[in-house]
C-alpha cells in the first residue's frame, strides 16, 4: 500500500514536479508537503464519513456534568482521534459538541465516529487518491507560482471528491449508509440522495 511518502509524490508528479524520498529530505516540496500534508488529510477526512475511517466508542460520561442544559458531558475519544461526530447509537439521541465534549441528556453514548487514521495501509484507494488530489491542489501556487494550474488542481480535487464520495457512498445497504449531511446528529436515509 502507498505511503504518506507515495500520496505526497502522486500529488507531486500531478504539479510535474520532482518526487521526494522523505518528507524531511531538504527540499521545497518536501517541506511544503510536510508542512501541509497533515492538515490537508484531515479536512478530507472530515469532508465525509469514509468507511475506511469510521470508528465506534462507548463512552463514560466525566464526573463532571455540562453547567446547564444537558444532564451529561463525555469526553471524544483520542485512539483513534475524534475528528468528526457521525451520531450516537440511534438518530433520536440529541447532542452538542461543544470542544472536545459531546453534551447530552443521554446517560449512556455509544458514538459513531469518522477518526484519525494515521496507518495508510487502512485507507481506500479513492481516499488517498483524494488526499493527493487536494494536496496538489493546495502545493500548486507555493511550488510552481501558476495560479491557472492552482485552479486546475482545485477542479480536478473537487472532482475526486464526488466521484470518491459517491463510490464511498454507495457501500452497504442504504439503511446502514451514514451521509455527510448529518444536521446535530441527525442522520438521513441515504447519501446516495442527497450526495450533490
Amino acid at each position: 500500500m502507498p505511503s504518506v511518502v507515495d500520496i505526497c509524490n502522486n500529488a507531486l508528479v500531478d504539479l510535474g514536479a520532482s518526487s521526494i524520498v522523505s518528507l524531511t529530505e531538504d527540499s521545497k516540496a518536501a517541506r511544503l508537503c510536510n508542512q501541509r500534508y497533515d492538515s490537508i488529510r484531515d479536512t478530507v477526512f472530515r469532508f465525509h464519513p469514509w468507511n475506511c475511517l469510521i470508528n465506534r466508542a462507548s463512552l463514560a460520561a466525566d464526573a463532571v456534568a455540562p453547567a446547564f442544559e444537558y444532564t451529561y458531558q463525555y469526553t471524544l475519544p483520542t485512539d483513534p482521534y475524534c475528528l468528526r461526530v457521525l451520531t450516537l447509537e440511534t438518530a433520536d439521541f440529541l447532542f452538542k459538541v461543544e470542544g472536545r465534549k459531546i453534551l447530552t441528556n443521554e446517560s449512556t453514548v455509544n458514538l459513531i465516529y469518522v477518526a484519525r487514521i494515521l496507518d495508510t495501509n487502512q485507507y481506500d484507494f479513492s481516499l488517498m487518491e483524494t488526499i493527493s488530489a487536494a494536496l496538489a491542489a493546495s502545493l500548486a501556487y507555493p511550488l510552481i507560482g501558476s495560479i491557472s494550474l492552482a485552479t486546475q488542481m482545485k477542479a480536478s480535487y473537487e472532482k475526486k471528491l464526488i466521484e470518491a464520495r459517491f463510490v464511498d457512498a454507495t457501500e452497504g445497504s442504504p439503511g446502514n449508509i451514514i451521509t455527510d449531511t448529518q444536521n446535530a446528529g441527525v442522520a438521513t436515509a441515504t447519501f446516495i440522495n442527497s450526495r450533490f
